[in-house]
């Protein structure tokens, strides 16, 4: 009976959060087939686990904790890969936008995701979860083990170090997202 109740749960939590759980952890490593893999052992590790799942947090932000702990072991197990920006040029909503938007938007998201993958990885973790995936303060600084104040002063550093990138590297004109 509990079985039964862990795989509906985790069901739900599945339809619930599993594009972008896989999104974040693609962010983050850059392998689209990797990160396929590594969003299923955020869910078999979910099963596993879901009776110490104690509510202090919602459900989302211990899926994003166990997600985070997954791609952690993948890159103790090995060396984090260049990152691949190519999956970026074939968003879907890319498609209702003009000849002329789909270059600029392309070549702008290019600089940034590139910029962000030439931060060090705790920079990085903090600018997905925080601006990209729009976790709080609290709730990031839960996902990454991390206290509050860590968390902005963390967020702090690593929106300066990009800026930084995408200015030395003759990346855009534009201020990154904040």
């Amino acid at each position: 009976m509990e079985d039964e109740w862990k795989r509906i749960k985790l069901e739900e939590l599945y339809e619930q959060h599993s594009d972008a759980i896989f999104r974040y952890i693609l962010l983050t490593i850059g392998d689209a087939q990797q990160a396929e893999d590594l969003t299923q052992e955020v869910y078999i590790r979910a099963f596993k686990g879901m009776e110490q799942f104690e509510g202090r947090s919602t459900y989302k932000t211990w899926m994003y904790t166990i997600a985070r702990n997954v791609i952690h072991d993948f890159y103790r197990k090995k060396r984090p890969i260049a990152f691949l920006p190519s999956f970026f040029i074939n968003r879907p909503e890319i498609l209702q936008l003009t000849p002329d938007e789909i270059v600029e938007v392309g070549e702008e998201a290019v600089q940034l995701y590139q910029a962000l993958n030439r931060l060090k990885p705790a920079y990085r973790q903090v600018l997905l979860l925080r601006h990209l995936k729009e976790f709080s303060i609290k709730e990031t600084a839960e996902i990454l083990g991390w206290s509050e104040a860590k968390v902005k002063s963390t967020t702090h550093r690593a929106m300066a170090a990009l800026r930084s990138e995408m200015m030395t590297e003759g990346g855009c004109q534009h201020e990154p997202v904040r």
